[in-house]
């Protein structure tokens, strides 16, 4: 199954990198976070993507023209061009690079690959989030219903600690506020049916596929909800960047190469 990948917004919350190179292209661990996402699918056997490029995509373009070289031991004959490739740790990645535009919006983006999507099925996700999600389950929730679209639905633990007082208020105890109490929200990982594209309108290039698409859905009861709790993080500030980079070095939750 394919699988699309927004990759073209600005990534304004972390322009700190995102001035220099696309949100999906800034590093954890010495590879593009969208390197992690899309080896979190190919675990699962999907190796197959459509990346929709926008902001600085020339970037995202040369990684994936370059990512065989880069990856493998060569000898370059300088006089003829010639290129002789002895080994390779290149992944066996299909990759479609399609221009969804600067200021597209993500509808509008979505809407432009239809035709690389053809008439099955696929999966959507943006390319700034790292979950554990278990895609073989995922696909049989989607399967076991028929409704156009399910959506990952997570609970998003707060940014800030937890403390606890005694009864002078003296701080006794800090700790991870845990997850929001009956708060879920969109976490990606998306499953379609092609008729979703008849949910995108002429002017989807001006709307975001998180307001009219997803409530036009949900107003048709098309789309249903899978609840999951495990690990998901979304890259949207430099400090998020920096805790995804320590969890890689010690416990990297969505490793499931």
């Amino acid at each position: 199954m394919k699988v699309v990948i927004f990759a073209g917004g600005m990534g304004t919350r972390i322009s700190e990198e995102s001035h220099l190179k696309p949100k999906p292209m800034i590093e954890i661990g010495g590879k593009p976070i969208l390197w992690h996402i899309m080896k979190h699918y190919a675990s699962y056997g999907h190796r197959e993507f459509v990346i929709c490029l926008g902001y600085k995509g020339h970037l995202i373009r040369e990684y994936f023209m370059n990512y065989f070289l880069v990856n493998s031991d060569i000898t370059m004959d300088l006089k003829t061009n010639n290129i002789e490739v002895h080994s390779s740790d290149s992944e066996d990645f299909k990759v479609t690079l399609v221009d969804t535009g600067l200021h597209t919006m993500t509808a509008g983006r979505l809407k432009q690959v239809q035709r690389y999507v053809q008439d099955e099925d696929f999966m959507l996700t943006y390319g700034d989030g790292l979950c554990d999600i278990n895609i073989d389950e995922l696909l049989k929730f989607h399967a076991g219903h028929d409704k156009i679209a399910t959506m990952t639905a997570i609970q998003p633990g707060s940014r800030f600690g937890v403390m606890e007082f005694d009864g002078d208020n003296t701080i006794t105890k800090f700790h991870e506020k845990p997850k929001e109490s009956g708060a879920w929200i969109n976490g990606g990982f998306f499953v379609l049916k092609p008729s979703v594209f008849n949910h995108l309108k002429d002017d989807a290039d001006e709307v975001m596929w998180e307001r009219q698409p997803l409530e036009d859905l949900s107003a048709s009861k098309e789309i249903v909800a899978y609840k999951y709790d495990g690990f998901w993080k979304c890259m949207d500030t430099i400090r998020d960047k920096e805790d995804l980079e320590t969890m890689w070095q010690s416990d990297p939750k969505w490793k499931s190469w």
